[in-house]
């Protein structure tokens, strides 16, 4: 008999076991699930410039070299690279803030408004963006 207590108690031992693998397991799905919830929420309630698909129609500042102008740049974003030319300085180096400040006042002077990015994504990887001003609609 001791030996098939021995064996019961070994059965439910591995019992618990299985149990705290399936409580675990289903802790993660649970909150891999909430936590994908919450960030397509968050991506769909998105408001502002800084979404997808660039509603803003933003042009980094400064302009670099290795990125090519978009197709659909608006004038503004011309302009700044006209009087700034693009640069290969990487951000935060001593060259780069000269052309920064640069960019930033053309981008201001042309009625531009200034963006801080604070967190950069793949779409727009730079620190600062230039809004171009709204058109305003002629009335007759």
């Amino acid at each position: 008999m001791r030996l098939c207590n021995e064996i019961e108690i070994n059965v439910h031992e591995g019992n618990d076991n299985v149990m705290q693998f399936i409580i675990k397991v289903s802790l993660f799905v649970f909150c891999s699930l909430g936590l994908t919830l919450l960030s397509l929420s968050a991506h769909a309630s998105c408001k502002g410039c800084l979404c997808p698909g660039d509603p803003c129609n933003l042009c980094p500042l400064p302009a670099m070299e290795n990125v090519p102008p978009k197709t659909n740049e608006p004038e503004l974003c011309a302009r700044i690279r006209e009087k700034v030319p693009p640069t290969t300085a990487e951000p935060g180096s001593n060259e780069y803030f000269p052309s920064l400040d640069k960019s930033v006042m053309v981008c201001v002077n042309e009625g531009g408004d200034v963006i801080r990015n604070k967190q950069r994504n793949a779409e727009f990887p730079s620190r600062f963006y230039c809004k171009p001003p709204q058109q305003q609609l002629k009335q007759h």
